[in-house]
């Protein structure tokens, strides 16, 4: 990938190296921004009236923290990937099962989901701490801390 003149003073291999696996992030979180809303859309059943705005939450954060992984490729001298057909072919997200509207059958395929993401998001911060680029492992730190609290309250409303 060629880069373009960056402010960060991290040698540009790093760069280029942080780019692509922020771009693997973006993938992975445009495709789960777009599972939580067919969720939030599709969603039945008793637990609807929490559940429905909490799916909302989720994506709402999501799309702030794709924009800022976004962002960061783009500053380290990178390009930002995602398209609808880019993110189809390079999420590693499984595909929703759209048919889906019993809220508890959501609840429980957005949480497998989001901790999917979650290893991606522990693995791209790996390159990063490896590439000494410490910025970036703060951007990650947050997305990460905020979606260990999203799988942990999605997995409590399993528990009976």
């Amino acid at each position: 990938m060629k880069l373009y003149d960056s402010p960060s003073k991290l040698p540009e291999a790093a760069r280029a190296k942080v780019a692509d696996t922020l771009n693997e992030r973006l993938s992975d979180g445009l495709d789960l921004h777009s599972q939580i809303k067919v969720a939030h859309w599709n969603i039945k059943g008793l637990h609807f009236s929490s559940l429905h705005p909490l799916f909302e939450t989720f994506a709402v954060g999501l799309a702030t923290h794709n924009d800022a992984i976004a962002e960061r490729a783009v500053t380290l001298g990178g390009r930002a990937y995602g398209t609808a057909r880019h993110v189809a072919s390079k999420s590693k997200l499984p595909e929703y099962p759209q048919e889906t509207s019993r809220d508890l059958d959501h609840v429980r395929l957005l949480a497998e989901r989001i901790e999917m993401y979650l290893n991606g998001l522990r693995e791209s911060r790996t390159v990063a701490e490896q590439s000494a680029d410490t910025d970036t492992v703060d951007l990650l730190t947050g997305v990460i801390t905020e979606f260990e609290k999203h799988a942990w309250f999605l997995r409590a409303s399993l528990q009976s």
